[in-house]
C-alpha cells in the first residue's frame, strides 16, 4: 500500500507543474487553427484485438508473442484448452453452448460461432481484476481472472463491420489505450477531468480490501484510501433505482468542459435517452454512469450549465442537419447501440455510428472537423499489447480508435502511443486550454494523426 500512496503523492505534485507550467494563451499550433469542430465519439467494451486483430498493416493477432497469449491458471501453469465460456447474461452465470468446450489456448473467431448481431455475455472489467489480468504486462490472466471463462481471448473477423471500412479510407491508430484500469465508470471521468475521483468519507462498505500483492479481498467501488474506482452513481441525477448508498458525492475538480467555458469555447456531450432519462422515464438501456458531466457539482440537475451543455441525440442530428454544431463535440449512444457485451450486439453500433459518420461527411461540417471513434475500455477482452508505464491509474488495455476526417491520414495505421487524454491534449492544444493533469500535459496529442 505505501508504494501505491507515493505514487499518488508523485501524482499530485506533477498535478501541479504540470498546471503553473501551462500557457493557455499561446496560439494554437501551426495548422491547428484549420480545425473547427473536434467530434468525439465514445463506444464501449472492445480491446484493439477483439474488434481489429486482423486489421492490414497493424499489429493484430499474427504480432502476438506466445508469451503474451498463452493462457495460464493461478498457479502460473499454461491451460491445456481455454476454461469454459461461460454466458454471464444469466446469473449466476451458465455455461455458453454456443462455443466448444475444448477451445484451444489461443485467440478465436467469436463470429465462427455466435454472428456479430447476436449478444455475447459480459466480461469482468473492473480496476483490480484488469491489473491482475495484464500481470505485468504478461497479458496471460485474462481467462484466469475473468468470469466469462475463454471468451476473453475472442476476437471478431471485422471485415464484416462498417467501421473498418472507415478505418480503411482515414486512420486507425493501433497503439491508443484506455487511460485508467477498469471499467467504463472511471474511463468516462478520465474523458472529462483526466482525473480519478476521490470519495474520502465513503462508508465502510463501499471501501475496497486488497492483499499484499493487490488483489481484491473484497471489492467494493472505493478504494481504501479513497478514490472512487469501480461504478458509483450521480447523487445529483439522474440515477437509476436501486442505486442505494452506489452514489458518488458531486465532485468539484476541474473538467475539459469547464476549462473550454472559460476561453468561451461552446462545447456539448450528447447522449441517446439522454431527455427521457432526465424527464424521470429512462430507456431500459440508458447508461447513468456513462454521463460523466453529472458527477461534478457545476452540472447539478437545474444548472444553467446543464441545460446549456448536455444533451439528446436528437439535438446532434438536429445540428448536424443545419451545420450547426459546438466546436468540441462528445457523444454517447445508448446502450442497444454501444456495443457492450450482453445487452448490445457489435454490428448495431458500427452501423449507427457508420451511418452517422456518413451524415457528418456530408454535412456542412465535414471540411473542419476531425470526428474520433473510440472505445472507452477492453470491456474485459485480451489484447497482446502491453500498456505503456504510467501511474496507479493507468494506461490500461488497448482499444480500437479510428480518426476521420479531412485532415487524416487517409489509409494509415498510425502506431504512436497515445491514451485517452491524448483526446484532451488535442483539445486544449487547438483552444489553449491549461491542461487538467499531468497524464494529459504528457500525452502524445492525437494532432500526430492528422495531416494539417
Amino acid at each position: 500500500m505505501n508504494h501505491k500512496l507515493a505514487c499518488v503523492a508523485a501524482f499530485t505534485a506533477l498535478f501541479s507543474v504540470g498546471a503553473a507550467n501551462a500557457k493557455p494563451d499561446a496560439a494554437p499550433p501551426k495548422g491547428l487553427d484549420k480545425i473547427g469542430h473536434i467530434i468525439v465519439i465514445y463506444l464501449e467494451n472492445h480491446s484493439f484485438d477483439n474488434l481489429y486483430g486482423l486489421f492490414p498493416g497493424a499489429d493484430g493477432i499474427a504480432q502476438a508473442k506466445p508469451g503474451n497469449t498463452l493462457q495460464v491458471d493461478a498457479n502460473g501453469k499454461a491451460y491445456t484448452h481455454l476454461p469454459s465460456v461461460m454466458d454471464t447474461r444469466r446469473q449466476p452465470p451458465v455455461l455458453d453452448t454456443r462455443f466448444p468446450q475444448d477451445l484451444p489456448n489461443r485467440p478465436f473467431l467469436i463470429d465462427q460461432y455466435v454472428p456479430d448481431d447476436q449478444k455475447i455475455g459480459d466480461l469482468v472489467h473492473r480496476f483490480h481484476q484488469h491489473q491482475m489480468q495484464i500481470n505485468d504486462g504478461a497479458m496471460n490472466r485474462f481467462a484466469e481472472v475473468s468470469d466469462a471463462g475463454g471468451l476473453v481471448m475472442g476476437y471478431y473477423d471485422g471485415r464484416k463491420l462498417p467501421l473498418w471500412q472507415y478505418a480503411k479510407r482515414y486512420t486507425l491508430a493501433d497503439h491508443f489505450f484506455q487511460a485508467a484500469f477498469g471499467g467504463s465508470f472511471l474511463n468516462h471521468l478520465w474523458l472529462a477531468c483526466a482525473c480519478t475521483p476521490r470519495y474520502d468519507n465513503a462508508p465502510e462498505e463501499l471501501r475496497a480490501l486488497v492483499n499484499d500483492r493487490g488483489e481484491p479481498v473484497k471489492d467494493p467501488p472505493v478504494t481504501q484510501d479513497g478514490f472512487a474506482v469501480n461504478t458509483l452513481f450521480p447523487s445529483q441525477g439522474p440515477l437509476p433505482g436501486g442505486a442505494g448508498k452506489k452514489r458518488l458525492p458531486p465532485l468539484i475538480e476541474p473538467t475539459l468542459g469547464d476549462r473550454l467555458s472559460g476561453k468561451g469555447v461552446d462545447w456539448a456531450w450528447y447522449a441517446g435517452g439522454w431527455n427521457d432519462a432526465v424527464a424521470g422515464h429512462p430507456d431500459p438501456l440508458f447508461q447513468f454512469h456513462h454521463q460523466p458531466y453529472v458527477y461534478f457539482k457545476r452540472y447539478s440537475a437545474e444548472s444553467e450549465e446543464r441545460a446549456k451543455h448536455l444533451k439528446d441525440l436528437a439535438d446532434l442530428l438536429a445540428g448536424i442537419d443545419k451545420g450547426e454544431l459546438p466546436p468540441v463535440v462528445f457523444y454517447k449512444p445508448i446502450g442497444a447501440l454501444n456495443e457492450h457485451p450482453n445487452y448490445a450486439d457489435v454490428l448495431s453500433g458500427d452501423r449507427h455510428i457508420a451511418d452517422l459518420l456518413g451524415k457528418l461527411e456530408r454535412s456542412a461540417l465535414w471540411k473542419d472537423s476531425v470526428v474520433i471513434v473510440t472505445y472507452d475500455e477492453n470491456g474485459g477482452f485480451w489484447d497482446h499489447v502491453p500498456p505503456p508505464k504510467g501511474d496507479r491509474w493507468g494506461p490500461g488495455s488497448r482499444v480500437p480508435t479510428l480518426i476521420a476526417s479531412p485532415f487524416a491520414r487517409h489509409g494509415q495505421v498510425d502506431a504512436t502511443v497515445y491514451d485517452t487524454t491524448s483526446i484532451l491534449k488535442l483539445i486544449e492544444n487547438r483552444f489553449g486550454l491549461d491542461p487538467l493533469g499531468e497524464r494529459d500535459a504528457k500525452a502524445n496529442s492525437l494532432a500526430k494523426a492528422l495531416k494539417l
